[in-house]
């Protein structure tokens, strides 16, 4: 018997098929999402619902077009964002993702959403969170007229799939929305109303890993958050490792089956009865990415062409002789932080010696590394947390290996990469069986 997972990613859209007996992932797919659509204002981040369902569906498909003993389905995907769907439980919206600004910018003459309710209901929420991003549109008058619910792309897949018309969260997913009392299991409902918030809008939200409907008979389980799915599908001795991920984001996930409350962490809900303290860095991989780009923007100045840049930045790192001497000093903060939107990155200690490629990269490396490292170390002092192993997930520390070591450097633990690429879809895969 086999399971299928399906992750709907920011930039991928991956699925893994399972086998039952030993838990190993028997075959993995991965295709483009290739989604994102034009907006009217930068800070917009929008993807077309049509394409990511019409591919994700097409994936499930596939796959039970070639296995015929497939004994359940399992959701993740990128958290935070919403979309609209109507009484037929259709979508009638773009999905707004977690990367949308809406939440920190002015609105009817006011603050930002985020701004209003930390000030006025002192709760603490970021902009990209899928309440935010309602309360924003509700204040603008943009909510679409036929709007019935909001739920994650993964919900709104789950629908798809089982033609359910109201969407049924996981308390994982529903927290990422925003304004969730994680500790009582429920949305803050007098906040969103006293914001002028519809909360008959809200979703079902359940506790359980339970089933929301059936596809060809074939029992379709709730979706989960994918740090979520990603942390179960990788972390095998969850009291004494830590999950660090790099991707188009950073994060560093901690377990535990006591509920704390740390600064510039989230608590977010993980199976029932338990959490993961989560630490996010918004720029993540893209800074090495962006480093990427600024070398080959003077490539193309020079006329130098169809160069694999990264090839050529692991060369500097290896031929870099100095190290532990000439230190470059890079905050990586380049899209700010959960806490301060505004923020923005810094290099220090620059001088005659180390002012050079390799040097610069190196930093950035370690920029990223001590992002999540730092947060870490809040979450050990405020709560007496202590781990000493790491798991690593996400091509951007996969395919690093100097990534790694600056990780183990900055945690002072040993790093051991996920056992299965598809992390999330891994995770998503063995809801159904656990």
């Amino acid at each position: 018997m086999r399971t299928i997972g399906i992750d709907i990613g920011t930039t991928s859209i991956s699925a893994a098929v399972v086998r039952v007996e030993d838990r190993t992932i028997e075959k993995a797919y991965t295709i483009e999402n290739g989604s994102f659509q034009d907006t009217r204002y930068v800070w917009e981040k929008q993807q077309n619902p049509e394409i990511i369902i019409s591919k994700a569906k097409g994936l499930v498909d596939e796959i039970m077009e070639e296995y015929d003993d497939i004994q359940s389905i399992g959701l993740t995907g990128q958290m935070h964002g919403i979309v609209y769907v109507n009484a037929e439980g259709r979508h009638i919206s773009p999905l707004y993702t977690w990367q949308d600004g809406s939440g920190s910018q002015p609105c009817c003459g006011e603050s930002s959403v985020c701004d209003i309710l930390e000030e006025k209901y002192n709760v603490k929420t970021y902009s990209g969170f899928g309440l935010v991003t309602y309360l924003y549109q509700n204040k603008m008058n943009t909510v679409p007229r036929d709007a019935a619910h909001f739920c994650n792309i993964m919900d709104y897949l789950g629908m798809i799939l089982t033609e359910r018309k109201v969407p049924l969260m996981h308390q994982s997913n529903a927290a990422g929305l925003g304004i969730y009392d994680v500790q009582n299991n429920c949305f803050i409902t007098q906040v969103i109303e006293n914001m002028g918030g519809d909360v008959s809008l809200l979703p079902e939200v359940t506790e359980e890993l339970q089933i929301q409907g059936y596809y060809h008979n074939i029992p379709v389980y709730v979706a989960i958050g994918d740090n979520q799915a990603s942390f179960l599908g990788s972390v095998k001795d969850m009291s004494d490792a830590i999950l660090v991920n790099m991707g188009t984001g950073g994060q560093i996930s901690v377990w535990t089956d006591t509920y704390y409350k740390v600064d510039g962490v989230e608590t977010r809900p993980f199976l029932k009865d338990s959490y993961l303290l989560v630490g996010a860095s918004l720029c993540g991989g893209r800074a090495y990415a962006m480093l990427k780009d600024f070398f080959q923007m003077y490539g193309n100045a020079l006329g130098v062409k169809d160069i694999n840049h990264y090839e050529i930045m692991a060369k500097f790192l290896e031929e870099d002789n100095d190290a532990d001497t000439a230190s470059l000093m890079v905050n990586t903060c380049f899209c700010g932080t959960r806490e301060a939107p505004e923020k923005r990155g810094s290099i220090e200690n620059i001088g005659i010696d180390n002012f050079t490629p390799a040097a610069f990269t190196r930093g950035v490396l370690e920029g990223m590394a001590g992002e999540l490292s730092d947060m870490y170390q809040q979450i050990e002092k405020k709560t007496g947390i202590k781990r000493s192993k790491m798991t690593a997930s996400g091509n951007g520390l996969r395919l690093n290996q100097y990534l790694q070591k600056c990780m183990c450097s900055k945690f002072h633990m040993s790093l051991e990469l996920a056992e299965h690429k598809e992390e999330a879809a891994y995770g998503a895969a063995i809801t159904g069986i656990l």
